[in-house]
This record gives structure tokens, sequence and C-alpha cells, in this order.
């Protein structure tokens, strides 16, 4: 069972140590819009903010009155969608920014692989997951884990890398059962190791389509034409993020030698 997106703006208590506000940008690449989760453990003070979103006023003004005392804002990658917001959120509640790379942090080293965080009464694992993003990261607490992009409520996220991201899912399919799983578009998953997998065996499925079409087109074929072959019963809008994802597979089929 999935939850339920609240109204924007408005904050949802997901778990006893985890809410979300989702901010009013919907779209095809982000669905019901930005998921930015406010962490604490209950009774503190504190709270940590995961992906503030875009640099839009009205939801970060949300979030930082949700929010209240913010202790660190955490960044899951790279893209506008999730990380543009965050110097706007830290200055107005005067809190560090720390993400994988170093270039998105402000006043706080970096995250580094297997990091256990401690603020706003919890303990939290960093999972280093590049594929969707070589900057990718998961968040592990207790009974939950943040997915950022690696993992969305709905549907499959364009990848960059498919070898990484092949290796990042099978390292979340080791997560315990029942591990809920708070992406960062769209609603939470009731077990991240189980969505994981199934992720995996779409990217076998479509990989083996990917291979066929090699077959049919010549190797040289381009991710566009792959596309045009593979994806032809999806909505041409949704065909230029699947290029993404094709040139990711053919490049990872060219480094294995499977299209020479």
């Amino acid at each position: 069972m999935t939850g339920q997106h609240p109204a924007y703006g408005e904050l949802r208590q997901v778990t006893p140590t985890a809410g979300v506000v989702l901010e009013d940008n919907p779209g095809s690449m982000t669905l019901e819009g930005t998921n930015t989760w406010l962490l604490r453990a209950p009774g503190a003070s504190g709270c940590v903010v995961v992906d503030p979103g875009y640099e839009d006023v009205p939801h970060l003004t949300r979030v930082a009155e949700a929010a209240g005392e913010v202790e660190l804002i955490l960044v899951t990658h790279h893209h506008l969608d999730h990380v543009q917001g965050a110097p706007w959120l830290a200055a107005r509640v005067d809190a560090p920014i720390r993400a994988f790379d170093p270039t998105l942090c402000a006043d706080a080293p970096p995250l580094t692989d297997g990091e256990v965080l401690a603020a706003a009464g919890l303990s939290m694992e960093v999972l280093h997951t590049p594929g969707h993003s070589e900057d990718s990261i998961c968040l592990r607490l207790d009974g939950a884990v943040l997915t950022g992009d690696s993992v969305l409520g709905r549907g499959t996220t364009v990848i960059s890398d498919l070898g990484a991201y092949l290796t990042s899912l099978r390292r979340l399919t080791a997560l315990p059962e029942e591990t809920l799983a708070l992406p960062g578009h769209g609603p939470e998953l009731p077990d991240a190791a189980v969505t994981a997998q199934e992720y995996l065996t779409h990217r076998e499925a479509r990989l083996n389509q990917v291979r066929a079409a090699l077959g049919e087109l010549g190797p040289g074929a381009t991710a566009r034409q792959v596309v045009e072959h593979v994806y032809r019963d999806v909505d041409e809008s949704l065909w230029a993020p699947a290029e993404w994802s094709v040139r990711a597979q053919l490049d990872y089929l060219r480094t294995t030698g499977e299209a020479e």
C-alpha cells in the first residue's frame, strides 16, 4: 500500500521520525513534485531537512516554518529540483549543507559512504548509490531509507551510469525486509529491497530490448534510434529522458564488449 500525498506545502508525518512537505513543481520528471523530508526524533527540538527543492521561496518558507530549529540540510544529489533552494534555506535557518558532492556543501564537509550522522536525535547512515547521478546517496534510518531519485515512488528513474546503478540497486536489495522507502518524488513504498529488486528486473528486461534492437539496427545505432525502436509504445514526451537511459545502456554494453 502506498502513501497519499498531502496538499502542496502541508507537512505530512509519514513515520514518527520523518515528515514530508511536497513542493508545487509537478511534471513528467518530478511526478507530483519534489518531496522535502523533515527528520527528527520524537521530542527532539532540532530538525534535519533533506532535499529543499528548487529556489521556490513560498515552498522554502513553509519548510522553514514546519522545521523550526534546523541542525542540518542534506542533499541526495546535485539536480536542481533537489538542491537549488538549499543555499536560500541555509541562510534563512542558519544551518550547514552537506552532500556527497563537495561543491554543494556549505560550512560542512562532504558526505562519505558509510558515514553515520547524528543529528536531531537520530542516527542516519549514508549510502553512496551512484547511477542516477554520480553523487547520488540514500540515507538509512531505523526502519526507513530516503532514496532520493535512486528509487522513485512510482515508475523508474533516469540513469547516467548503468553499471554503477546496478551495483547500487543490488546494495539496496540487501536492506532489511519491510524497510520503508521514502523517495525524492512520489509516494513512499512499503519495502525498499523489494522495489530495488523490481528495478533490477526491469533494467535487465530493458537491457535485453536494447540488445535485440542493436541486433536489428546494427551495433552503430544511436541512442535515439534505439529509443524509437524500443519505446514505440511509450508516449513521445518521455522519449528524451528515455534517450538518456538508453545512452547509459549503450555505454554499458560497449564497455562489456556486447555492442562492438
